[in-house]
């Protein structure tokens, strides 16, 4: 019998779609690459909008009259920022998270559907938005030599915060969860479950292809809200069970490997870098915008502040999408040592070509991509079926 060749099965897998349909991913692909360009440009034309505009001076003028309110104009500046800048950025929103999501045949979603969905996330994002940047302003004033220090700790604590009340407040909202019923499928994922030491009293099949067609499932929450969940588009696009395994395996991943809490360690030592930034940057940058604010303690700053984060997001984009990919690959790893399930894994991978283009090259994939490229996880799922899978 000849020996099983991962390089050559690889190639089979990827000969699975054809040239026409990686030409399309491809271009899909790389112009998504544009999108993160032009969508740092449409945030830094609205911050400087809302500037021009002097609303957020004329309210903090109105607020503090007779008195200083220092909580209650941070907390209106915020609000009256997220509004704002959802109604000035929604039509770049419009083309970039629907209508090319939709020419591409991604979603078939109706545009009504689309921006019910947008406002049910910009009343928690307000809600969030609010909170944080009410805290956030505190402790400018508290500490403004040194605040940038604590705020990445604030940060991991509004991140923990959202982790934990998002599968019970807002999911439900924009999706219909249902209990997985009963069947080989329930079976095949609470087995698993079991195998891997992750909670299997909460497991729900939910609506995902009424925003999406992409292939996915997740394990979301922490502590007492965790749950698995599967989007019916896994079902729809005839997922096997061995592809069932596979790609809950890997979820079941990031939640047994922590990498919630490790993504919120690297993310708040990035933001204590972005924010140490922001504190030399600020008077420079609300010069060049024309903000009439003396301090970065004035909230009247802060489309200044949220142009800078949307500026440094954007440089920081290779380092983020690297500490992501990393966190990808250990879950592929978990699924195999748990599930292992390498053709299901690589049968499932394939069927994600139509929205990340499968074989970009290393300067592209370290610069772009927040997962590592199907080929390459693939190559890896048949390097462990020829040395761990039966007959391998």
């Amino acid at each position: 019998m000849a020996s099983f060749d991962p390089a050559a099965a690889t190639a089979a897998y990827m000969a699975t779609l054809s040239p026409a349909g990686h030409a399309k991913a491809t271009a899909y692909t790389q112009g998504g690459h544009w999108l993160l360009f032009w969508g740092w440009l449409v945030t830094v034309a609205a911050a400087w909008l809302i500037i021009r505009s002097g609303v957020l001076a004329r309210v903090s003028a109105g607020l503090e009259k007779k008195k200083p309110r220092l909580v209650l104009v941070s907390m209106a500046a915020a609000a009256i920022y997220a509004v704002m800048d959802f109604v000035l950025e929604l039509p770049w929103q419009v083309y970039a998270a629907w209508w090319r999501e939709k020419s591409y045949g991604l979603t078939s979603q109706p545009l009504a559907g689309w921006f019910s969905d947008q406002l049910i996330g910009l009343v928690f994002s307000v809600i969030v938005f609010v909170l944080f940047f009410a805290a956030l302003y505190a402790l400018i004033r508290r500490a403004p030599r040194t605040w940038w220090l604590w705020a990445g700790g604030l940060g991991a604590v509004f991140l923990i915060f959202i982790q934990i009340l998002a599968p019970v407040l807002v999911l439900p909202l924009l999706n219909t969860y249902t209990p997985a019923p009963p069947g080989p499928v329930r079976d095949a994922v609470v087995a698993l479950a079991i195998k891997a030491g992750v909670p299997h009293d909460k497991i729900y099949v939910f609506n995902g292809s009424k925003q999406s067609n992409r292939y996915t499932a997740n394990v979301a929450g922490l502590f007492g809200t965790a749950r698995i969940a599967m989007s019916d588009v896994m079902f729809k696009s005839g997922a096997d069970m061995a592809e069932v395994r596979g790609v809950v395996g890997h979820e079941m991943g990031h939640y047994k490997r922590g990498h919630v809490f490790w993504g919120t360690l690297a993310s708040s030592i990035l933001a204590i870098a972005a924010f140490g930034l922001i504190q030399l940057s600020f008077p420079t940058i609300a010069r060049l915008m024309g903000a009439p604010v003396a301090s970065l303690a004035d909230p009247v700053g802060l489309p200044v502040f949220m142009a800078i984060v949307a500026t440094l997001t954007l440089l920081a984009t290779p380092i983020s999408n690297t500490m992501t990919r990393l966190a990808e690959s250990d879950a592929d790893a978990y699924s195999m040592r748990v599930a292992n399930e390498p053709d299901g894994m690589a049968r499932a991978l394939v069927k994600t070509i139509e929205y990340r283009a499968s074989s970009p090259s290393d300067l592209e994939e370290f610069l772009f991509y927040d997962h590592p490229s199907v080929e390459r996880r693939v190559r890896r799922a048949m390097e462990w079926k020829a040395t761990h899978a039966p007959g391998g």
